[in-house]
């Protein structure tokens, strides 16, 4: 299969760069914010993608989600209807809840589910805000550059990247964009992150985006396994089953998008950085690996024996 060019082919290329744009993937939960945080406190412009779906695509319906539900108390009604209260949300790079909780999760209305058909239908919503927000990347490029004098950019997407685009096709319109202006970096998870993430997700089940085909067939399954009926479904239970599944299919799709279009770096090598340059180090060691005769298939791992 034959590769895009690379914004940055090659370690010298990054080295000697005087301008530096990274896009970090991968599952939640495995770094991604954590370096965006640590490099934007030493200069660079942290671009959140989940931040923007929240505030600029989603925005004004999880305003109006909260709204509807102030609507229900008559005190909180009075004042919307008068325009005495704003109601909006507080969302932050750090603090996607209100994202989330619009997102929600199907099953029993008493439990705080949503009906299924209202559930995708934000499921669809979000896709939408999704590749709109990663699309409007190289703009943000170009105004931290041109606005605020910024020379090295860092792109935090949502996990669910690897959803909304066909890694396997060339001409896939999101990532070809994506990939002339930033470097794609993986951030890979082993086996035991992966069972570490299952156990936190199994204590704190959380709202998450699905791909159409795989929800729906998790559903069926569900409904199928447990006998039950879609608005007795305990909604916790449901993305608790599935949120295992969920991360087997993204697994190959990460890798696709790293073999075709970018590089990868394992989750322990990026739990090491401290610092801007431990950053730049580990982005040149996964550059050397790429072009080595015998790491073909980006594999990080092989480089830690």
């Amino acid at each position: 299969m034959t590769h895009p060019p690379l914004l940055h082919e090659t370690a010298t290329d990054w080295l000697d760069a005087s301008r530096r744009r990274v896009l970090l993937f991968g599952m939640s939960g495995l770094g991604k914010t954590r370096i965006s945080a640590l490099l934007r406190g030493e200069g660079w412009f942290h671009y959140s993608v989940d931040y923007r779906i929240g505030t600029r695509y989603m925005g004004e319906a999880i305003a109006d989600n909260f709204k509807r539900e102030a609507m229900k108390v008559p005190l909180l009604r009075e004042l919307l209807l008068s325009d005495s209260v704003r109601i909006a949300s507080n969302i932050t790079f750090e603090n996607l809840k209100p994202l989330a909780t619009y997102l929600g999760k199907p099953g029993d209305a008493g439990r705080g589910g949503l009906d299924f058909d209202e559930y995708r239908t934000r499921q669809d919503q979000h896709r939408a805000a999704e590749i709109a927000a990663l699309m409007d990347t190289p703009r943000f490029i170009d105004r931290a550059h041109g606005l605020y004098g910024y020379d090295h950019f860092i792109c935090d997407t949502s996990g669910s990247i690897c959803e909304v685009v066909n890694p396997d096709r060339p001409a896939d319109p999101v990532l070809a964009t994506l990939s002339r202006h930033l470097l794609m970096v993986w951030i890979k998870g082993s086996d035991a992150h992966t069972a570490e993430l299952v156990r936190r997700f199994d204590r704190a089940p959380k709202p998450m985006y699905y791909q159409p085909a795989f929800l729906i067939d998790a559903w069926q399954d569900y409904l199928s396994q447990t006998g039950q009926g879609p608005d007795s479904v305990d909604p916790d239970a449901f993305v608790r089953f599935t949120y295992a599944r969920a991360l087997a299919h993204r697994q190959p799709r990460y890798a696709a998008m790293a073999r075709r279009w970018g590089v990868t770096v394992s989750a322990d090598e990026i739990a090491q950085v401290a610092s801007q340059d431990d950053f730049t180090a580990l982005i040149a060691r996964a550059l050397e690996r790429r072009q080595a005769p015998d790491e073909a298939d980006n594999r990080p791992d092989q480089d830690q024996r």
